[in-house]
């Protein structure tokens, strides 16, 4: 397998917001530090630049009714999320072009919640944040999908700008050593197909246990080999939280974070994945700026 050129992402917003003092409760979660403490998310971007991350991602993933309210996102989700998509922009300029912004476009009904998904709403929540954020990033990530529509009915509302479009699905944490399934019960090798028929530029897991995510990574990488796309990068960046069962939502509580997921073990399994064609590798949830240092200085 040829092996593409390595890209390190950064690592997970919420809690390294918390870590650092900003205001973070339930439900709001990371949105809650755009609203009363911008500074502190442009701090955590610089954290993850100097520790070596090639992209950034706007803070704008609980920037949707689920954790803001309906009320607030339609007074304040545009302007939250302009304001998020700013933050990223100014400090990936500060690096002369080293960094790009990866616009995250969230789960639009929950984290986890594939069976709260409507597809006659998703351009109401989706096209506001995808509005603002166009001028502002590089990349458009659908991320931490939990099913095969959300996906593909976003890529359907991107504007015809040319940047890459990546998808990053969460897995099912509860099948090591099984065939890898997305949070839905759908199949890996089923959301690749139809990912490839969109147009997509990247494959990503995250949000799910490093565990499932080796598999993941193989079975999408015989895929687009069998279609003829091996040019199309996989990535992955895993969450430092314990297994989440089925019912798990994603404003249930603080989940606690794992005592075997520090840095070295962390780029442990990242090396696992790197080894079956991840060219795109970053953390998720608990992942924080020593995790990506520790990326960037060895796979590299």
């Amino acid at each position: 397998m040829e092996t593409q050129a390595l890209w390190v992402l950064d690592g997970g917003m919420g809690r390294e917001l918390a870590r650092r003092g900003a205001p973070f409760r339930q439900p709001e979660w990371s949105a809650l530090a755009l609203m009363e403490a911008p500074q502190t998310v442009r701090k955590v971007h610089q954290a993850y630049v100097a520790s070596g991350a090639r992209v950034i991602t706007t803070n704008s993933y609980a920037l949707v009714p689920f954790h803001i309210g309906a009320e607030r996102f339609a007074a304040e989700g545009e302007t939250l999320a302009a304001l998020a998509g700013q933050l990223a922009r100014d400090v990936a300029d500060e690096q002369d072009g080293a960094v790009q912004v990866a616009g995250s476009l969230p789960p639009l009904f929950g984290s986890y919640r594939a069976d709260l998904f409507e597809a006659d709403r998703v351009s109401e929540l989706a096209a506001p944040l995808i509005r603002v954020l166009a001028p502002q990033v590089d990349i458009w990530l659908a991320e931490t999908m939990s099913l095969i529509a959300e996906p593909l009915a976003l890529k359907a509302l991107l504007p015809a700008d040319g940047k890459p479009f990546w998808v990053s699905f969460t897995l099912e944490d509860e099948t090591p050593g099984r065939e890898p399934l997305l949070r839905s019960g759908e199949r890996v090798v089923d959301a690749v197909t139809a990912l490839v028929g969109v147009g997509v530029d990247a494959i990503l897991f995250n949000c799910c246990q490093p565990e499932v995510i080796e598999a993941a990574l193989a079975v999408a990488g015989a895929r687009l080999q069998a279609l003829g796309r091996g040019d199309i990068r996989l990535g992955a960046y895993a969450n430092a939280f314990p297994p989440q069962p089925k019912e798990a939502t994603a404003n249930d509580g603080l989940d606690e974070i794992r005592a075997d997921l520090g840095p070295l073990d962390y780029l442990g399994w990242a090396e696992r994945w790197r080894a079956v064609g991840a060219s795109l590798i970053g953390g998720c949830c608990g992942i924080g700026p020593e995790h990506i240092q520790a990326l960037a200085s060895r796979l590299r």
